[in-house]
């Protein structure tokens, strides 16, 4: 009889296993921990009020009455869900007008709605791309575009990240590659809170006849006089082939969009597998999100975006002042990175934190570079400062007496 292996065999013992076991007894796994409130500034987590640095919900919009109210409008109309794609039985009049209205916003000819983030990226890139294509990549890129890429089984070239000349020496070796060339980029990249230098990208990408797509999850609905995203900011939307977006950070929803051409569009319409056979978005997350584009597109929008740029600074020169070290850019957004640079330190941090009622996200490698663990904190419009002044009063406390315990925690600037 053929020796066969038991496919499962890898969930056991593999390399995390071990550190995993470990956060655990420890009571440090700062992953899965449960809401039993609303998603604000302060949110009720695990019994006990925390205030909220751990939020992607950057303009606070998920609690907002017109949102809500969007949303069970929606569920009015059309009921739970719409049990078909969109290809089928599951396009509605929402989904029409929030595709037109994604695409004025975005100042394109047209807009695909996808019913999750990562399915706009896999679904856009796996039918865009084709073996014998060439996809350049930022290392920092999100999971979701390299899925995409392996889906699509064209070649990838990455480089590391933000560095242009190593940009350029991928799309030197593309030339050769004898297939089409797109290059993704985030325009804000979600664990360090840099952005894209897309002048300089678009640039390239003209010089070597390549397409550009740029990720803007974490820029839309921040960046820009309309928040439309780093493309509008730096000043090359119309320099962009395909801008990709998301409804779980500032349209305070679930789903997600790609913005282009009517031809692209239309083609993704027909050939996209993970747009043809997935069911259509819930109509609650639709309503939500159009409304929550109203908001941002109105003259409420700009406020906004002021408001919550202007709490990432006020987190930022905080905690400097309180001795961490964070990752500071020449384009302020909401995400405000605090360096540890040891997974376990870092690990430790989060709980103390936690304890002192205050939630941040942790990245640890692989999630980041090796010696690169970081807190990750960001920030929400509809933070006070009475908010704020309330979590850097937990760090500085935390520090001193993590500090005692644990070695000093990096404090140089970078």
């Amino acid at each position: 009889m053929p020796t066969t292996v038991d496919v499962f065999a890898k969930v056991r013992g593999h390399e995390r296993a071990e550190q995993l076991r470990a956060a655990r007894e420890a009571d440090l796994l700062p992953y899965f921990r449960v809401l039993t409130g609303p998603a604000g500034p302060v949110v009720e987590m695990e019994g006990a009020d925390r205030v909220m640095l751990g939020s992607n919900n950057y303009l606070g919009l998920t609690g907002d009455a017109r949102v809500v109210q969007g949303a069970r409008r929606a569920l009015d109309d059309y009921g739970t869900g719409l049990t078909g794609s969109r290809l089928l039985n599951g396009t509605t009049a929402l989904h029409v007008e929030l595709e037109r209205e994604l695409a004025e916003w975005m100042g394109t000819e047209d807009c695909i709605v996808f019913t999750t983030g990562h399915q706009a990226n896999v679904g856009t890139l796996g039918t865009i791309l084709a073996p014998g294509d060439t996809v350049i990549v930022d290392s920092g890129d999100h999971a979701s575009i390299l899925d995409g890429v392996m889906l699509s089984r064209a070649k990838m070239r990455p480089f590391r990240h933000n560095k242009l000349d190593k940009m350029e020496k991928a799309l030197e070796r593309a030339q050769g590659d004898g297939g089409g060339i797109l290059v993704v980029v985030d325009g804000v990249y979600s664990m360090e809170g840099d952005v894209a230098p897309l002048v300089e990208i678009c640039d390239l990408c003209a010089r070597y006849g390549a397409r550009l797509m740029v990720d803007e999850a974490h820029g839309a609905g921040v960046l820009g006089a309309r928040g439309a995203g780093a493309s509008e900011l730096l000043g090359v939307e119309d320099r962009v082939d395909l801008r990709m977006g998301t409804f779980s950070k500032s349209l305070a929803s679930c789903g997600g969009f790609v913005a282009g051409s009517a031809e692209v569009v239309e083609f993704l319409r027909i050939s996209s597998r993970a747009y043809i056979f997935t069911a259509s978005g819930v109509p609650a997350a639709l309503g939500a999100a159009l409304a929550a584009l109203r908001i941002v597109r109105s003259p409420e929008g700009p406020e906004l975006f002021a408001r919550v740029l202007a709490n990432a600074r006020y987190l930022r020169d905080g905690l400097r002042e309180r001795g961490f070290k964070t990752i500071d850019h020449d384009i302020v957004t909401p995400v405000v990175p605090v360096l540890v640079e040891d997974d376990w330190k870092a690990a430790l941090l989060w709980r103390a934190l936690y304890d002192a009622g205050v939630f941040v996200n942790v990245a640890i490698h692989p999630a980041v570079p090796p010696g690169g663990a970081l807190l990750r904190t960001s920030v929400m419009a509809t933070h006070d400062e009475a908010t704020l002044e309330r979590a850097l009063d937990a760090f500085a406390s935390v520090k001193q007496a993590f500090e005692a315990e644990h070695g000093p925690l990096p404090t140089a600037a970078r």
